[in-house]
């Protein structure tokens, strides 16, 4: 089973989440504070990360940070915050999902296994396909490779998070065509896509600050008003 890192200084809370992750046979690293989580993300391997954004020394997006300059495994940020601002923040610096407090800790264990799972499937896709479609993507500058995970934009490598990564890979991958908010999310997420769901463009913003893309006449990431993205 996959090793689960859950940091939260709110002790019965974290107590919780450990037993019922534990009950479900995940192996469980627990902290109460940031800078013992670091710690052992450098030791342990970790294949998902829980954590709460506010904590007493470092905040739980710093750790999510640190997290996305080495690693690629699902980060779920748990917070009692509840505005959309907060959410968009966690999202857009590699976060894969967001869970609001107070919650059931059924809701947080199913929540983990979904992420597992897209996090697994679009491994073993990636290697079921590697006969079928390009390991990489070059053009007007643009160079994407799957199999390193590496992407640069005129010879300057881009720093990706994974689910990034994944969305301008799904567009590249579809080059030309208009992908829909809705295909991409249920694509990339592996989940339902639901009405309102602001995460996609979330990205998309994050993608194009990457790429230094003007808003308003981009060059790679387009928008189709009302329909979707694609790249040309």
């Amino acid at each position: 089973m996959a090793n689960i890192l859950i940091v939260d200084d709110e002790e019965e809370i974290a107590d919780l989440i450990a037993l019922y992750l534990g009950n479900d046979g995940y192996t469980v690293f627990k902290f109460y504070n940031g800078m013992d989580a670091l710690q052992c993300i450098e030791q342990e391997t970790i294949d998902l990360a829980l954590l709460d954004v506010m904590l007493p020394d470092v905040d739980g997006f710093h750790i999510c940070r640190k997290i996305r300059e080495k690693y690629f495994f699902p980060v779920i940020m748990l917070t009692a915050k509840v505005e959309d601002a907060d959410k968009i923040m966690g999202l857009t610096i590699g976060a894969d999902d967001y869970i609001t407090k107070p919650f059931n800790p059924l809701e947080v264990v199913a929540r983990v296994k979904t992420q597992l799972r897209r996090f697994t499937r679009y491994n073993l896709t990636n290697g079921a396909q590697q006969e079928k479609t390009p390991g990489e993507y070059d053009f007007r500058g643009l160079s994407i490779n799957r199999e390193t995970h590496k992407c640069r934009l005129y010879e300057q490598e881009l720093n990706l998070t994974p689910m990034e990564f994944s969305i301008l890979w799904y567009l590249c991958d579809h080059r030309g065509k208009v992908v829909s908010s809705e295909e991409l999310y249920e694509a990339v997420w592996g989940e339902k896509f639901i009405d309102n769901n602001n995460t996609v463009m979330a990205h998309i913003g994050r993608l194009r600050e990457k790429m230094k893309e003007p808003a308003r006449n981009p060059k790679f990431l387009k928008t189709v008003w009302g329909v979707g993205y694609k790249i040309e």
